[in-house]
């Protein structure tokens, strides 16, 4: 441990001292990690970056080992800021070390150490492995085991770098933290916006949808005015090590690409198979466990049908896949969880119901995808901390814990106004059904008294699905499991 960088790093803090970095000083590393719940030394009145009183600030960069976080650290030591690297340490990376396109491995560690000695600038890695396990991993395999589709990206921006790695920072008196995120910050009347980035093809809005008023004042993104091919023109100016690095894909934690081997490692027994259901309540086959499926999924669903059928919906309660028409994809109408209001002023809010109604909503842009251009929408936000959008023309495909992400208006570098993540997704054809079912549920009575499985229906038993006397022999090894 170098004492005498940690002090350049963040000025004498004798506590500081004491913790264990893995650190970096004229090319020498060691290899030690730091847990940053050992920290005792704190600034409460450090000021916000940016200022115009004071422009030369302390900026922590998380630095990733790839190109864009690396030319954001070389853009910020070039405007004589005080600059300091940090890499997280955030998971057991094993196959990952040696993928190409993985992040937050072994070698890119090693990149970042590169980086930071040729910048010039101290390098620490901090070990953050655990609570990235327990705010991201688990959170990801408890998404899929309840029939849902997580973005494992926003909790890892808005838990662990935004929350946990910026508490951190200042912490250690630095003003700011500072990433490659292609994201723009712009001060209004010295209030702090979030908008999209310059590069609308690389804009990661949707990702930081989650990031607080309080932790967006603390932010700063170097390259939201930027395109891509400036970074990697920037990053052969600087030389630096990783400028013809290929980006990160995937998800980082998967480095096989089998999310489901993951899913059995923290959570083993959990993946259990089931019914695979029409939504007129056939039972169409099994299924190996409702991980293996998404919304919207038409391909290997090993099932025989006359027409094209669907993924639409997965029950968890039940451990059920409803599959159906593509006209059963359409939703209009979406109902979110933990909303991240943005927006100034706040936007009007009253107690949830079942419906959005005239004169108690607001007119925005909404993503569902991170893919896809900002589109017209309706909002409510509830007291409760949901909110309820209305989809103009509807969205097909939208899947329980995605995110929907406000936006004021559909231009390029729109303001971001927050968003939320969709627990319910609803459809004209799914109240149609429901009504449908609810309707002839006692006409629909089999000949043994036992009423057939609709979408909205919970069956008692398995065997309810099926009729006595129709009950062939497939059917019954459909409900036994051979």
């Amino acid at each position: 441990m170098h004492n005498a960088c940690i002090r350049t790093a963040f000025g004498p803090h004798p506590q500081v001292t004491q913790a264990f970095w893995s650190c970096s000083c004229s090319g020498h590393y060691s290899h030690a990690f730091f847990t940053s719940a050992s920290l005792q030394a704190f600034e409460p009145n450090a000021p916000a970056f940016p200022s115009p009183s004071a422009p030369r600030r302390r900026v922590v960069v998380a630095m990733s080992g790839g190109v864009d976080s690396s030319v954001a650290a070389a853009l910020l030591k070039q405007d004589g800021h005080d600059v300091i690297g940090v890499t997280l340490q955030l998971y057991d990376h094993g196959e990952a070390t040696r993928r190409k396109g993985s992040c937050c491995a072994g070698q890119d560690i090693h990149d970042a150490r590169r980086v930071a000695d040729h910048l010039g600038i101290p390098h620490y890695v901090l070990d953050y492995e655990q609570r990235f396990r327990t705010a991201v991993m688990q959170s990801f395999a408890d998404s899929y085991l309840a029939g849902e589709t997580p973005i494992p990206c926003v909790g890892c921006n808005s838990q662990i770098k935004f929350k946990e790695l910026l508490e951190t920072a200042l912490e250690l008196g630095a003003d700011c933290l500072a990433t490659g995120h292609y994201i723009a910050r712009r001060d209004l009347n010295g209030v702090p916006q979030l908008c999209r980035a310059a590069d609308t093809a690389r804009d990661q809005s949707y990702f930081l949808f989650a990031t607080t008023r309080a932790q967006l004042a603390r932010l700063c993104f170097p390259l939201g005015s930027m395109h891509k091919s400036e970074v990697r023109a920037f990053a052969v100016k600087f030389a630096l090590p990783v400028a013809d690095k290929p980006d990160s894909q995937d998800i980082c934690f998967v480095p096989t690409g089998r999310y489901t081997d993951v899913i059995e490692r923290l959570k083993p027994g959990a993946i259990e198979s089931g019914l695979i259901v029409h939504v007129d309540g056939r039972v169409l086959g099994r299924h190996e466990g409702i991980v293996n499926f998404t919304v919207g999924q038409r391909r290997g669903l090993k099932i025989a049908a006359t027409e094209p059928l669907f993924v639409v919906r997965l029950d968890a309660a039940d451990n059920r896949v409803i599959v159906g028409p593509r006209e059963h994809l359409l939703k209009t109408e979406l109902v979110l969880r933990h909303v991240n209001w943005l927006g100034d002023p706040p936007a009007p809010r009253r107690e949830a119901t079942s419906s959005l109604e005239e004169g108690q909503s607001m007119e925005i842009f909404v993503r569902i995808r991170s893919s896809q251009a900002p589109r017209s929408a309706t909002l409510l936000l509830a007291s409760d901390g949901g909110a309820l959008v209305e989809l103009h023309g509807g969205e097909y495909g939208v899947a329980a814990g995605q995110a929907c992400v406000f936006y004021e208006d559909a231009a390029d570098q729109a303001r971001v106004l927050g968003g939320g993540w969709i627990a319910q997704a609803r459809g004209t054809a799914d109240r149609e059904t429901l009504r449908e079912n609810r309707e002839n549920r006692e006409k629909r009575e089999t000949p043994c008294g036992l009423p057939s499985i609709g979408i909205g229906d919970a069956p008692s038993t398995l065997t309810s699905a099926l009729t006595c006397t129709e009950t062939s022999t497939s059917s019954r090894e459909l409900i036994s499991g051979r």
